[in-house]
């Protein structure tokens, strides 16, 4: 029988919808393996994402060094606390090795022992473990930086759930050392969530795009649960360090400088103080500090002045500006020392200014008023030489300006030029105000044989990837403000401050070495156009070189408001710190001192004004000393060193006589005893090198012809003991060092 074809419905539908999926989904698949892409995402990126792991490799932050390759600022490895808080980290493991966090009121009380928060506060966070989202928690600045010690105490407490993760953190090896100056740099979150190392003060500040390093990256494909893939490569972008700053500074002297002020700190409790420590024949700064002063560290003892003040604040000098007072007259020539004035007071219209004694020491001779500070004769030089020709040799000296050291926000001072009241305030210190840094710039051009120098306090910027120098930091002539002879003059006369029985810096002499340098006594102003009253609310302060006869180092001392206990005055706090500092310094820099250490004995130079040259000559050879009359004999005019100096064995004295004088034998001679026969001789003397002359171009007894130079070559010590090839030990290295 003939079946009858039946046409089902049902099926036809069920073929067509199946079908239609069939190559609806083809059509799928054909799509994505010719174009890539699944919903305008490209699948191999998408998968690459999904296996691919990425690791940053943090670069360092550049080190911040001294003069030596010390470090005063690095980076070093630290710890970073966690808490585990999901109960999924400890899936599978046994109950007596925990990896989150179980007891947390016992976690937050052990953790409050070790870092800086308190038991609530480290509580609150781990109650985080509440919230199912919440992995892992850290625990802000107070979890950060830990140092090894720190962790290890903390892993012993095996604490379940607590973790670490190692970090980097800014270390400062010295505590309170140049604080100021180099600043500190600390850990900032971004605005991305991450954390960086950020300067905040100071160099680490200024320099902070240069010391900032940049992150590397190790990237590499791993399957679901992180493990590299067989066969897949790892591509490295290493990281690049920051840039590497070594400064002019000594570590040791520094620490010289810091240790004496701590005592006096402790012993007077001044309200501030400051200390430069300078080359003064390179421009160099070897040492800079202030007080107060804080641990960069721990920021232990920041307070709001964030202000280097050896750079970004002013003072009233005080009498440490009659250096530069007297250094104009000498210039403008009206410098007569043996003249004599009427000390104690002086008018001008409607003002009396008075000496610090208030009635003076009646007619004085100008050389005695230098050596006395006195305020009166700096009133009767500015009256001879003039307040503009005064102001213009102030500015010479670079007062009103920025000195252009390398460091940020230096303050530029004001010169006092409004009337003649002002002028002749200035002329002794008062009323205008000027940096430390500008006074040591200007005391080099007196160190320095009229030659200023530029300060400078970075002396290289390397970057550590490639060995290349960024910037390098050089000696640099400023200008030349005064002449060699009239520096010669003001060395001589501030050399007698602290020589001289009448002279105010006798407190600053040394052990070993001599010291040309001024006292300052200022009044500190008030902020209400006045001043502060009273002997406790004095600034004091001291500007001194040393060696004298060629000086070696600056040191610029600034005591405010030190508590001057009965029986003692201003100066004694000021030399306990300027007196360890220069002496240590000098020692550490192996300069030959001027006591000779076997024999010890100097004698004081008397005065020979008026006597006869032979019998002066002769006095001065029964004690060893070496006496050169410039001209014909008869009466002694004048003489170098001035009287009351104190010269050794083997030293040299000039006796300046009527006649015409002669080119002596300068072997030997220091460069300070040559300038000086140049200033009473007239001869046109050219010195080349440093030390002690060795050769001269002109023969000994030859007439002196300004006319005809005098080229004289200079060696130190140390370089005639390399160019003879003696291999016996030099005083120097005989010298025990501080």
């Amino acid at each position: 029988m003939k079946k009858k074809f039946r046409f089902q419905w049902g099926a036809f539908l069920m073929f067509c919808v199946y079908g239609g999926l069939f190559l609806l989904l083809f059509s799928r698949f054909l799509f994505i393996q010719v174009t890539g892409e699944a919903e305008g995402q490209p699948l191999r990126a998408m998968a690459h994402a999904k296996y691919e792991r990425e690791q940053v490799l943090s670069a360092d932050r550049g080190k911040i060094v001294d003069r030596s390759g010390d470090p005063i600022a690095e980076d070093t490895v630290s710890y970073k606390l966690i808490a585990i808080l999901s109960e999924k980290a400890s899936k599978d493991v046994k109950n007596d090795k925990w990896l989150h966090v179980v007891d947390r009121e016992k976690t937050a009380r052990a953790l409050s022992e070790h870092i800086d928060m308190s038991e609530e506060e480290i509580l609150d966070r781990l109650n985080r473990q509440e919230d199912p989202d919440v992995y892992q928690v850290e625990f802000g600045p107070a979890g950060r930086d830990l140092s090894h010690d720190k962790m290890k105490k903390i892993e012993a407490l095996k604490l379940p759930g607590i973790q670490f993760v190692k970090d980097k953190k800014r270390f400062y090896p010295n505590g309170p050392f140049a604080s100021h100056l180099i600043g500190f740099a600390q850990k900032m979150e971004q605005k991305d969530g991450t954390v960086k190392t950020v300067g905040q003060m100071g160099l680490e500040k200024t320099f902070d795009d240069l010391l900032t390093g940049k992150d590397g990256k190790m990237a590499y494909e791993s399957d679901t649960w992180g493990y590299l893939l067989p066969g897949a490569e790892k591509q490295v972008t290493s990281p690049e360090d920051g840039a590497d700053i070594k400064l002019t500074l000594d570590k040791t002297i520094q620490n010289f400088v810091e240790d004496s002020m701590n005592q006096v700190e402790k012993e007077y409790a001044p309200e501030r103080m400051s200390v430069i420590v300078a080359n003064p024949e390179t421009g160099e700064i070897l040492a800079m500090s202030q007080r107060p002063t804080f641990d960069p560290e721990t920021r232990d003892g920041l307070s709001s002045n964030w202000l280097n003040e050896a750079v970004q604040y002013t003072i009233e000098p005080g009498s440490t500006m009659k250096i530069f007072t007297l250094a104009s007259a000498i210039e403008e020539g009206v410098w007569k020392p043996d003249d004599y004035f009427k000390s104690g007071s002086y008018s001008i219209y409607d003002t009396t200014i008075y000496d610090h004694n208030k009635n003076g020491w009646g007619w004085i001779s100008f050389r005695e008023g230098f050596q006395r500070s006195s305020n009166v004769s700096m009133a009767y030089l500015l009256e001879r030489m003039g307040g503009q020709a005064m102001m213009k040799h102030y500015r010479d000296f670079g007062f009103g300006q920025k000195t252009g050291i390398d460091l940020p926000g230096e303050a530029t001072g004001s010169l006092n030029d409004v009337g003649p009241v002002e002028r002749l305030t200035t002329a002794y210190g008062q009323g205008t105000t000027v940096t430390p840094i500008q006074m040591v710039q200007a005391a080099s051009a007196i160190a320095n044989g009229g030659t200023m120098m530029k300060p400078y306090m970075i002396k290289e910027i390397k970057d550590p990837n490639t060995g290349k120098v960024l910037r390098e930091g050089q000696p640099e002539e400023k200008s030349s403000p005064i002449s060699a002879e009239t520096a010669e003059t003001v060395l001589e006369l501030m050399e007698s401050t602290v020589t001289s029985e009448n002279g105010t810096g006798r407190i600053f002499q040394l052990n070993d070495y001599s010291v040309a340098g001024k006292t300052a006594t200022a009044q500190i102003p008030n902020g209400k156009g006045g001043y502060l009253r009273g002997p406790n609310n004095l600034m004091y302060g001291f500007l001194g070189m040393a060696p004298a006869d060629d000086p070696q180092l600056i040191v610029y001392v600034n005591v405010h408001r030190p508590k001057i206990p009965a029986g003692e005055y201003g100066a004694v706090p000021v030399s306990k710190i300027f007196k360890p500092v220069m002496e240590n310094s000098l020692k550490h820099l192996n300069i030959r001192p001027d006591v000779d250490q076997e024999t010890g004995k100097a004698y004081n130079l008397p005065d020979f004004a008026g006597q006869a040259s032979d019998s002066a000559a002769k006095e001065l050879a029964e004690n060893g000393i070496h006496a050169v009359i410039t001209g014909s004999k008869g009466e002694v005019a004048a003489q170098f060193p001035v009287k009351g100096t104190p010269v050794l064995q083997e030293s040299v004295v000039l006796l300046q006589t009527e006649g015409e004088p002669v080119i002596p034998d300068f072997t030997g001679w220091p460069k300070r005893s040559i300038l000086a026969y140049a200033s009473m001789t007239g001869a046109n003397v050219k010195l080349s090198g440093e030390g002690y002359a060795v050769s001269q171009s002109v023969s000994p007894d030859s007439p002196v012809d300004p006319a005809t130079p005098v080229v004289i070559q200079l060696e130190t010590p140390e370089q005639e003991v390399i160019k003879s090839g003696k291999e016996e030990k030099t005083e120097e290295e005989e010298l025990p060092l501080d």
